[in-house]
Order: structure tokens, then C-alpha cells, then sequence
């Protein structure tokens, strides 16, 4: 029986996983098929059960359903414990579906892959406090990099989000601004500069040190607001296209055993992005 992989989501149109698995089962041989399922909150249990029923070997989960999907299974790792949510599940031969959360370890391979793996000592700022910037932190604390402060808008879910980890703290808005020097790497985590958003920069990066490395999860547009004023102030900017492909390869690797070329794909999606903002 041909293997089959998906994604489930509201909305769903836009996601590039489909596009980036198929490259990458062709690319290794392996006969399976990856799809698309559109799934509405109402309608999470019984997609659930129609993926099992229809012999789904996997799946990944993108919003709203990471933290909704976590009753449906029989398991979970580390780092989807620790966020409570899951991007990806793996059905077991027993129908077993365990759930993993790759977001994190994606950030960190994205993250040493662009600068090596000799920042462990540089203080780490965070800006945001909801699910990637929880898992992004817990996954640099397992990888061993040090002092992390957290700053966000609302000051409150700053503070919780730093009170659950160890060696780290927060600052206002304001504050982080003024103190943006003192970081060597900067990572921007919230919604605010995607396309189509007209709320600005969640923080003014005009602060940095040149070398920081400032990097913001968004990855359409490529470069954001926040990125392009950092990159002219001297940094060394990476978007969100490293920590996306690097979290897909991850799961990848859990369906498949294999670990699928992520350089290549890199280059692959920021080029269909490029033709894509070029056309209209």
C-alpha cells in the first residue's frame, strides 16, 4: 500500500509543506504521496479518525490545532510537553499516534547552520511570548546556549513565559531597546510583520550591535521591517526559511529515516518566494 503523509490546518491554501515533502520523497525514491487537509476546529476529531482510517503513515498540525490535537493522542515528546503542542504526529503500525513538536530543534539547526555553533555564551533576546518563542527557548536551553530575556508587549506573558525557565528574564518593550547592545543574537518571534500586517516592528532594532544575529520567524515576506532596519544597522539578518525547512526535515526523519537535503530546499523556497512577490 502506497504510503501517504498530510498537513491539517485552518486555513490551509498557503502552506508550503505539501510542496516541500513531494520535492523530497521524488528526491529520495520513496513512493508516497503528501496532501493538504483543510480541518476546522468542529471538525478536528473527525479528521482525526479519517486519517487513521485511511491509513495515514503521518501528518503535520499547523494552526489553530497544535494544542487541540493533544487529547487525540497516545503520546508525546519532550519538547511538545513542555509547549503543549504538537506539529507532528507519527502513526504507529498499533495505531498508536504520538506527537512531537519539531519547531524548536528546526530554529536551533537553522540557527547553527547559518552561524555555526559558537554563540552558546552570546545573550539571547526574545521577543514574544507565545508558542514559538516557548519552544524556540526550551530548545536553545536543551542545546546548551545560555542567558535568554524575554520582552513583549503585554509584560505579563513575558514574565510568566521567563518564571518556567530557568536562567532567563524580562524586560518592557522599552527597556530591551534601549539595552539591545548587549545581545549578540535578537530573535523575533510574533506575527507582527507578515504579509499583509500594517502594525510595524514589534520592537525598534536600531539599537544593535553590528554582528548580532537578528533573526525573525516570518519568512513572507523574506525580509521584514524589523529585518531590513537591523541589516542596515549592521546585522547579521536571517528569516524565518531556515527554521521552517528544518522543522519539515525533522519530521521528515521521523516518517521516513531519512535526512532530506535542507540547504537545497532553502534555496528551492525562498526562490518560488522571490517569483511569487516579482509577479505581482
Amino acid at each position: 500500500m502506497k504510503k501517504w503523509f498530510a498537513v491539517i490546518g485552518d486555513p490551509i491554501a498557503q502552506s508550503m509543506s505539501p510542496g516541500m515533502h513531494d520535492h523530497w520523497l521524488k528526491e529520495n525514491g520513496i513512493d508516497a504521496t503528501y496532501i493538504p487537509v483543510h480541518a476546522k476546529t468542529k471538525e478536528l476529531p473527525s479528521v482525526i479518525a479519517s486519517l487513521q482510517l485511511l491509513g495515514c503513515s503521518g501528518w503535520n498540525v499547523t494552526v489553530p490545532h497544535k494544542s487541540d490535537i493533544l487529547p487525540f493522542l497516545g503520546g508525546v515528546d519532550e519538547a511538545a510537553a513542555h509547549m503543549e503542542a504538537v506539529n507532528t504526529v507519527v502513526a504507529g503500525e498499533n495505531g498508536r499516534l504520538v506527537g512531537s513538536n519539531t519547531d524548536g530543534s528546526g530554529f536551533v539547526r537553522a540557527l547553527e547552520e547559518k552561524y555555526g555553533s559558537g554563540r552558546k555564551k552570546d545573550e539571547i533576546l526574545i521577543i514574544g511570548a507565545g508558542g514559538a518563542a516557548k519552544g524556540i527557548a526550551f530548545a536553545l536551553r536543551s542545546a546548551g546556549y545560555g542567558a535568554i530575556t524575554f520582552t513583549n508587549r503585554t509584560l505579563k506573558n513575558a514574565t510568566s513565559i521567563s518564571e518556567r525557565l530557568s536562567n532567563s528574564t524580562y524586560l518592557t518593550i522599552a527597556e530591551a531597546e534601549q539595552q539591545l547592545a548587549r545581545f549578540g543574537i535578537i530573535i523575533q518571534t510574533t506575527s507582527v510583520g507578515m504579509l499583509f500586517s500594517s502594525e510595524g516592528m514589534p520592537l525598534d532594532p536600531s539599537n544593535v550591535t553590528p554582528g548580532t544575529a537578528a533573526i525573525d520567524i516570518i519568512y513572507n515576506p523574506l525580509e521584514t521591517e524589523f529585518l531590513a532596519t537591523a541589516r542596515n544597522k549592521g546585522a547579521e539578518t536571517a528569516n524565518g526559511i531556515g527554521m521552517f525547512v528544518h522543522q519539515g526535515a525533522l519530521a521528515f526523519e521521523k516518517w521516513t529515516g531519512i535526512r532530506p537535503d535542507t540547504v537545497g530546499m532553502m534555496k528551492r523556497l525562498t526562490q518560488q518566494l522571490e517569483d511569487q512577490h516579482a509577479n505581482k
